[in-house]
């Protein structure tokens, strides 16, 4: 009666006859997310009404519970327990064979729905997988026809044992009504951690009743910056901002999350990312000065000095927050400190010493072990950011790996745990479509598809160290979302993306799948009123260069839509040509096109500029490779003939370094007389990203014999993105061009990254 269901959408045709033998409408079934690890469907449907009741074991009376209040909201009515009048039931079995905690199986046949988990955390995900199968109507009681689900039989089991989403509302705060939806929709997509970043050096924002000047004070800015942290000079809004949550507020959340089974883990920042407690109360830092809330992002000075007043007052923070959440991990940050204060403090100093610390990066490690040390003292466990490896990592700290994926494999070689969060795949605060009219963002580019192809489980690793990744994290971070629906549009679908990589079992994974069940996903959102980025009919373009033969191929999901394009820079319209093989492009020419259903246009309009050159279709040799996270288009993208974007590095054009001076010779071929060469490098200093300190350009006919030519020391202040000519005095004939590029070096003290390797981002090399 069964056969399986391997991939994309899938249409089953059930037909109803109700109780007055009246045919209704074919159900349709289009797939779950995440996808479950074994499903397969059957003929026919079981009807779900109000005269179904509930049978269940006494251990899930509280799924059970949850169960009947989803009921209530999507019927109306709230479903009786077992009652001999009825036939057709719901019933929740306690069943010891199956392995895995949060596993179940899901049966439904024409008579019962059948869930089966060893745990009620099992019962609650097979749930959230029944939810999905009736109609979005059902999240809002708007259906006006009898329900009806298919016949199916469903093995399931997450993946990873940890399925994070993250949310900082120090930056920015939401409402307990905004903070129990978000909860909602990850419970729905069957995450299981909420990472709640509390404080921060913009807003403390959690109560602590010992210490009241945290949200007197530290709760409130006096105002915030306006535009983006990179644009200068810096203007402000001079409008005071805050707030915080009470610790009745933080119960009742707490509280509906363990319904969703939803562990918060709290973060409290430490020993960075302090202001806003140290201008509460200044005796915590080492400045011996009074202090504001920041009032705009970055980095700052201000650190927690460690003395025992200090260790004191966390520890005091602490123990009210372990009372308000139950969760075995307790974040505690430990990223971006800057040690400059701690450099001239004689208390840091002296206590170096007397620890037989290192360094400023051993007081740091100091500093993390002692409070780890009493975290454990009371049954509880730290999570920190990647920077707690330096110096030397905590006995037993889970470590949370955002700097790329080596955090992670430091920790798992010394048998730590470890959480992937890659700012590469999982910063949802990055831009996530090309669009220039997308919302303001921090930079970065981050489309849906490259969150669906994320690993979390990194190459270098054996299968035992493997072992100790315990799963991976989408981070939103708010300096840019001020509002709740801001961050929702940031979130989904990316969130949805990690939920299936976090979930499902890799071999199943298949993007073109994944959207086509994506798409009435998003119905299910609409009724739940979620507001959510939609880039499905965007244009994807891609280039190829063959020897001096340049093509430009464009693409968009959904192979029955049409594609419109022109070359003189006019919009497309109904009439305008149809795409159906890569373009030649022979010339500099503005290419734009959109997606078309019939002569409307469904899609936003897709812009691309091309600029022919002497080195397209050259070889190009570098002395070190890109960041994987930023070698999109490999080092052919140097010379492909189109520029990045202007505040988007993450793009195909972009090619990232992470401190390394780089080296690029570009072999023309043949002898050639060039006049001029140009290339430009992205300046965000509050992504770590510097212009490099200097840029040498030399010429040879041979790749033996190099002129000296030219050198430009640089401005590493110039606009983001802006144009750093080379020029060259006179007209040069030449086969091969080296470039060497000179990383900026070390971050400064006091800024974002202080003390990291600078990033260089390079873009085309342009050869007149």
């Amino acid at each position: 009666m069964y056969r399986r269901i391997s991939h994309i959408k899938i249409l089953l045709i059930f037909y109803l006859i109700s109780s007055c033998s009246k045919a209704q409408d074919p159900v349709v079934f289009e797939g779950l997310i995440p996808l479950p690890k074994e499903q397969k469907v059957g003929k026919g449907h079981f009807l779900f009404s109000q005269n179904t009741s509930i049978k269940y074991h006494p251990d899930l009376k509280k799924t059970v519970a949850y169960f009947n209040k989803l009921v209530e909201k999507g019927i109306g009515k709230s479903l009786e327990i077992q009652t001999s009048k009825n036939s057709n039931f719901v019933s929740f079995e306690i069943d010891t064979t199956i392995t895995n905690i949060e596993g179940y199986q899901l049966t439904i046949s024409e008579k019962e729905v059948l869930i089966r988990s060893k745990d009620p955390k099992g019962s609650f995900y097979a749930i959230q997988t029944l939810r999905q199968l009736f109609p979005p109507c059902f999240e809002n009681n708007s259906c006006n026809t009898p329900l009806q689900l298919p016949v199916i039989s469903i093995s399931d089991a997450p993946r990873f044992s940890y399925r994070g989403m993250h949310l900082d509302v120090g930056r920015h705060l939401f409402s307990v009504k905004d903070i129990k939806q978000y909860i909602e929709i990850l419970s729905l997509l069957k995450f299981n951690t909420f990472h709640w970043h509390l404080t921060e050096d913009q807003g403390w924002r959690i109560e602590i009743k010992k210490y009241p000047k945290l949200t007197q004070v530290g709760a409130y800015r006096k105002e915030t910056l306006v535009g983006h942290y990179n644009d200068q000079p810096h203007q402000f809004d001079g409008k005071k901002y805050g707030g915080f949550y009470t610790q009745e507020e933080v119960k009742e959340i707490v509280a509906f999350a363990q319904e969703r089974n939803v562990t918060i883990i709290p973060e409290i920042e430490m020993p960075g990312h302090s202001k806003a407690a140290i201008a509460a109360y200044p005796e915590l830092g080492c400045g011996d000065k009074n202090i504001e809330v920041a009032t705009k992002w970055g980095v700052f000075e201000d650190v927690y000095c460690p003395t025992e007043k200090t260790f004191t007052f966390l520890q005091d923070v602490l123990d009210e927050v372990m009372e308000l959440f139950p969760s075995e991990y307790i974040h505690i940050g430990g990223d971006e400190t800057p040690k400059a204060q701690w450099k001239a403090n004689e208390y840091c100093q002296n206590l170096i010493q007397k620890e037989g610390l290192k360094d400023e990066f051993g007081l740091q490690s100091y500093f993390i072990k002692r409070i780890e040390k009493y975290l454990n003292s009371k049954g509880r466990k730290i999570i920190g950011w990647d920077e707690i490896l330096e110096g030397g990592l905590a006995p037993n700290a889970v470590v949370m790996s955002w700097r790329g994926t080596e955090g992670a494999i430091s920790a798992v070689k010394e048998k730590h745990k470890a959480i992937l969060t890659p700012s590469s795949h999982c910063y949802f605060d990055y831009y996530q479509s090309d669009r220039t009219d997308e919302p303001l963002a921090i930079g970065g580019y981050l489309p849906l598809e490259k969150v669906y192809s994320f690993e979390p489980i990194p190459d270098g690793i054996s299968k035992e160290e493997a072992t100790y990744i315990i799963g991976a994290q989408g981070n939103v971070w708010t300096e840019y979302m001020k509002t709740f629906d801001k961050v929702t549009y940031m979130a989904f679908p990316r969130a949805i993306a990690l939920s299936e990589v976090v979930w499902s079992p890799t071999e199943t994974k298949n993007y073109s799948d994944f959207i086509n069940r994506l798409v009435p996903f998003q119905k299910r959102l609409d009724m739940l009123g979620i507001h959510y980025a939609n880039h499905l009919y965007e244009i994807n373009g891609d280039i190829d260069v063959t020897n001096q033969n340049v093509k430009y191929s464009l693409e968009t999901f959904f192979k029955d839509k049409t594609i419109r394009y022109t070359l003189d820079g006019t919009d497309p319209v109904g009439t305008s040509l149809v795409y159906n093989q890569p373009i030649l492009i022979e010339k500099n020419y503005t290419l734009k096109a959109n997606v078309f259903q019939g002569k409307e246009p469904l899609g936003a309009l897709f812009t691309q500029n091309f600029l022919i050159h002497k080195a397209i279709g050259a070889a190009v040799i570098m002395n070190t490779k890109p960041h994987p996270s930023y070698n999109a288009g490999g080092k052919e993208a140097l010379i492909n003939g189109i520029n990045g974007s202007n505040n988007r590095y993450g793009d195909k054009e972009w090619l990232g370094f992470w401190g390394d001076d780089v080296e690029i010779t570009i072999d023309l071929k043949q002898v050639s007389e060039i006049h001029a060469i140009k290339t430009r490098f992205y300046n965000a200093n509050g992504q770590w990203i510097y212009a490099p300190k200097k840029v040498e350009v030399s010429f040879s006919q041979d790749n033996v014999s190099y002129s000296n030519g030219v050198s430009k020391e640089l401005d590493v202040k110039f606009l983001e993105g802006s144009i750093v000519p080379i020029a060259i005095d006179n007209n040069i004939k030449c086969r091969f061009i080296k470039i060497k590029v000179k990383n900026y070096g070390v971050i400064p003290e006091g800024l974002q990254g202080a003390g990291n390797k600078a990033w260089t981002f390079i873009d085309e090399i342009i050869v007149e």
